[in-house]
């Protein structure tokens, strides 16, 4: 390796995948970051609990997605739990420093039931409520589905388009449910980052929700798995795509990603 390369990867913004017991996605998730142009970092959550401050070294974080524990109790609980009482205050330091996170599927269900998402009114302790329920149907559903991007403050979905607009789900809980006074909020705030399409909601979700941002739009909780979707060969039907310019949706998520990491990076003090 040339010394312009080694330059190059000591450049890379450094990013965290978080791993426990049932996890399956961060093998992909890692991919995307690297992809993105961020080094990825495999960590297991018993590594963490035992020196949270590992995590003041990351720049980017990514909950994957998976059966935590087994979805035991209810998808993504036990995680949740264990994250409250281990890492949670790093956490949310990493957020307050201006990390961004993502959380695709069972890292949605964890963040949600964890207090990441939607996360506290920065002008009122008051708790939010919402969660992500058992399908409409009772059945787990695997497929891709239609999405949009509306306006929002999610920085993970900036300048997304509507071209070839569709993710891969996949999941038995993903039902998103929400108190009024918290879908008013999150719809005047601008932090719906993701709807199904219009006659292609695979769940339920109230307001057609398939995944929501924070305050900070640093946060960015789905249901959808875009680090499924890197390549466009991943698409159902990428012989009669035609076009395959620039990068998969899902790929274009994580670049976004990198880009504020490094933008922020280079702003002046």
């Amino acid at each position: 390796m040339d010394v312009d390369t080694m330059d190059d990867m000591s450049m890379r913004p450094q990013a965290l995948v978080l791993t426990a017991p049932g996890i399956n996605c961060d093998l992909e998730l890692a991919e995307a970051f690297e992809l993105a142009g961020a080094t990825a970092h495999r960590v297991h959550l018993n590594e963490l609990a035992s020196d949270p401050s590992r995590i003041d070294a990351f720049d980017l974080i990514g909950l994957p997605g998976g059966f935590s524990y087994g979805d035991a109790i209810a998808a993504g609980r036990i995680l949740s739990v264990v994250l409250q009482s281990t890492i949670i205050d790093q956490l949310r330091a990493a957020i307050d420093r201006g990390v961004p996170m993502i959380a695709p599927c069972n890292g949605f269900q964890i963040a949600v039931q964890a207090g990441l998402l939607p996360g506290p009114w920065p002008d009122s302790p008051a708790v939010t409520e919402a969660a992500l329920l058992e399908n409409d149907g009772g059945r787990f559903v695997d497929r891709w589905v239609s999405v949009e991007y509306p306006t929002s403050r999610c920085i993970w979905t900036r300048g997304m388009g509507t071209e070839a607009a569709i993710l891969p789900i996949a999941h038995g809980e993903g039902r998103f449910h929400a108190s009024e006074p918290t879908m008013a909020r999150l719809e005047a705030e601008g932090r719906i980052a993701i709807r199904y399409a219009q006659g292609d909601d695979p769940n339920g979700s109230l307001g057609r929700i398939a995944g929501i941002c924070d305050h900070s739009g640093l946060v960015l909780g789905l249901m959808p798995h875009p680090e499924r979707y890197l390549h466009w060969t991943r698409h159902p039907a990428w012989t009669r795509l035609g076009s395959m310019a620039g990068d998969p949706p899902g790929l274009q998520m994580f670049q976004s990603a990198v880009a504020h990491v490094r933008a922020a990076a280079s702003a002046p003090a």
